[in-house]
């Protein structure tokens, strides 16, 4: 069994923030791990098995989140109902069961939550697939029978939805900062790395079911069904052995105080009934902690760029071929989105080892703002060239991609090194709620604005919602470091660090409350 060094305890919340008025960018950095970028002393046999079942995982997740979308349409062609009420319920579950997968990711084992995760979203796909052929080949049924089998793959949907959340805040949340330790340039390695393969896993596999699928539906549907049985195998073995070669894994976590027991002689609904009430304070209690909490801001300005339609997902595509691009103009432009996406994972762990996260983010979050704005600005004014105009957008939104993911692993690891062991996975969870609020809310400006010609207004929203997510980020740097710029020495310094001071102990104050 690997050795390994116990977790550097993170400070607790209340705990208020002691900031030397002199020195008030040092402290801060020294929190959020801004000293410098040693080499990573991790294992690479646990860092390679914890990518392995990382990959299997997120490419089976990405296989089929777009699979479905191409077997809806060939199930029921002519209509955009059936997948709009697949996608809204994935959206809708994920913020009304938020709270309870939080709360299972804090209290649980750490390995038997990642086992419910795998296991659980394998079997719920494998029957879905199955639904999928049983309607792709055209059995005869009635009508009755093809709703309860669109209703029954919705509800497979909400919980496979569910699985991959808990299989993402688990790993990436908890997992990786367990396994990395006091190792901060270690986890700033895992991240990038973890960031790499989701956005790989982006790219090609939708592209892989999608070439199957243009061959035959049914192929893509058993494929994706024996992608998804062959590999639990590999992806659980893999995190198991993980999860026996790094002690810390291992260690019981701090358990909330136990509610009291119910009477069993009380009716099953009053204790149903209970139990809902329960998890409705719950989840109140959740959101509280998220907004009372120091890494808030940053966790809350990057769920807020979840509200853009400028992504290159269903909603720009659609506009972009109805202003004359080809799929294949529109497949590039993608591709060269993608790549600016993992170029951002080298660019930033670079910057974080030079600045630190806070001052990175910073860095990166005004790039995606001024290239958006830039490309945005294009747009509006050649409205009267269509191509001009779009391609001018496609080109700001391309280039914001570097920020984009350069901010996200920013905000990462803030909130990674932000949170206490005990609160990750309600964090967390509660934070992936507000990305699929926001992420609904694209869908519903794309909704009110349906037709191309309006496509502008969407786009305005998405710009607004990544500068106020620019903002908000600008607050948190500006209480964190007492200043948002190095300015020249001629200018008066005490000033500015006193005004820091003043506001870390507000926001201290604020956490006693």
């Amino acid at each position: 069994m690997a050795t390994r060094r116990s977790a550097q305890p993170v400070p607790d919340e209340r705990t208020p923030l002691v900031v030397d008025p002199g020195n008030a960018e040092v402290a801060a950095s020294n929190i959020s791990g801004d000293e410098g970028c040693p080499q990573s002393q991790i294992s690479t046999r646990i860092t390679h098995r914890l990518y392995v079942s990382h990959f299997l995982s997120t490419w089976n997740s990405r296989v089929f989140e777009f699979g479905a979308v191409l077997y809806l349409a060939t199930v029921y062609p002519g209509t955009l109902l059936p997948m709009s009420a697949y996608a809204l319920s994935r959206g809708l579950v994920a913020i009304l069961f938020s709270s309870a997968v939080g709360h299972y990711i804090d209290v649980g084992n750490r390995l038997q939550v990642v086992r419910v995760s795998i296991v659980l979203q394998r079997l719920v796909v494998a029957a879905s697939c199955a639904i999928f052929y049983v309607l792709a080949i055209g059995f005869s049924m009635t009508q009755v029978v093809n709703i309860c089998l669109l209703a029954t793959l919705t509800l497979l949907a909400c919980i496979e939805k569910l699985c991959s959340i808990l299989n993402m805040v688990s790993v990436e949340k908890d997992w990786v900062v367990v396994v990395a330790g006091t190792d901060h340039a270690g986890l700033r390695t895992m991240n990038a790395q973890m960031r790499r393969i989701d956005l790989v896993c982006k790219l090609l596999g939708p592209l892989f079911i999608a070439l199957i699928d243009g061959i035959s539906s049914e192929t893509a549907i058993v494929v994706n069904f024996g992608m998804n049985v062959c590999s639990v195998v590999v992806e659980y073995y893999s995190i198991a052995k993980v999860y026996d070669e790094v002690p810390e894994l291992q260690e019981a976590k701090k358990s909330p105080p136990r509610h009291r027991v119910e009477s069993e002689q009380q009716g099953f609904f009053v204790r149903i009934w209970r139990s809902a009430c329960q998890g409705v304070r719950q989840a109140f209690k959740d959101f509280g902690f998220y907004f009372r909490h120091r890494v808030f801001l940053p966790s809350f300005a990057g769920a807020l760029l979840y509200l853009t339609v400028l992504s290159f997902a269903g909603q720009m595509v659609t506009w972009l071929l109805s202003t004359g691009y080809d799929s294949t103009q529109v497949a590039v432009a993608r591709t060269l989105a993608v790549a600016f996406e993992v170029l951002a994972t080298w660019v930033a762990p670079w910057l974080l080892g030079r600045i630190g996260p806070t001052r990175a983010g910073l860095w990166l979050a005004s790039w995606q703002i001024l290239c958006l704005a830039g490309g945005f600005a294009i747009f509006w004014r050649f409205t009267s060239q269509p191509f001009l105009s779009s391609s001018g957008l496609v080109g700001g939104v391309i280039l914001s991609r570097l920020g984009l993911r350069g901010f996200d692993l920013c905000a990462q690891i803030l909130v990674q090194e932000g949170i206490e062991a005990e609160a990750r996975g309600s964090f967390s969870s509660t934070e992936a709620a507000w990305q699929n609020l926001f992420e609904i809310c694209s869908y519903i400006s794309t909704i009110i604005f349906s037709r191309p010609d309006q496509f502008k207004w969407p786009a305005l929203i998405s710009v607004i919602s990544v500068a106020l997510a620019g903002v908000l980020y600008a607050i948190f740097v500006r209480i964190r470091r007492g200043h948002l710029l190095h300015l020249p020495s001629c200018f008066p310094h005490d000033r500015l660090h006193r005004s820091g001071e003043r506001a870390l102990d507000r926001i201290s104050s604020f956490s006693n409350i």
